[in-house]
C-alpha cells in the first residue's frame, strides 16, 4: 500500500504562483510515476502533469508553460514530488490530487488540496 497526502493549497489571485507537494510514504519501491490531476464542481478529474520515472513527464495543454512538476525525490522512506503552478487563472481552481502508480498498475491518491484563484 502507498499513502499520498498532499500539501500547499489555497486562495491566491489571477496571475499569482502557487506550490503543491506530495509526500509517498508505505511501499514506495513500487512506484513508477507520480503526478497531479484536479477536478472541479461538477467536471470530470483530469490529468495536470505526470512524471514517470526515466524522466518523462506530460502536462495537460492547458498548463503547459505555467506548471512544472518537479522530479520524484526519495529520502528517509519518502517519496516527494512537487507542482510549481505560476501565471494562476480562475479555471485552474479545482481540487487537486496527488496520484502515484506502482507496479501491477496499482493506482494511489490522495486527498486532495483546494486551489481557488480568484479574478
Amino acid at each position: 500500500q502507498v499513502q499520498l497526502v498532499e500539501s500547499g493549497g489555497g486562495l491566491v489571485q489571477a496571475g499569482e504562483p502557487l506550490s503543491l507537494s506530495c509526500a509517498a510514504s508505505g511501499v514506495i519501491f513500487s512506484i513508477y510515476a507520480m503526478g497531479w490531476y484536479r477536478q472541479a464542481p461538477g467536471k470530470q478529474r483530469d490529468m495536470v502533469a505526470l512524471i514517470f520515472k526515466g524522466g518523462i513527464i506530460k502536462y495537460a495543454d492547458d498548463v503547459k508553460g505555467r506548471f512544472t512538476i518537479s522530479d520524484i525525490s526519495t529520502d528517509n522512506a519518502k517519496k516527494t514530488m512537487s507542482l510549481q503552478m505560476n501565471d494562476l487563472k480562475p479555471e485552474d481552481t479545482a481540487a487537486y490530487y496527488c496520484y502515484a502508480i506502482a507496479s501491477g498498475r496499482a493506482e494511489y491518491w490522495g486527498q486532495g488540496t483546494q486551489v481557488t484563484v480568484s479574478s
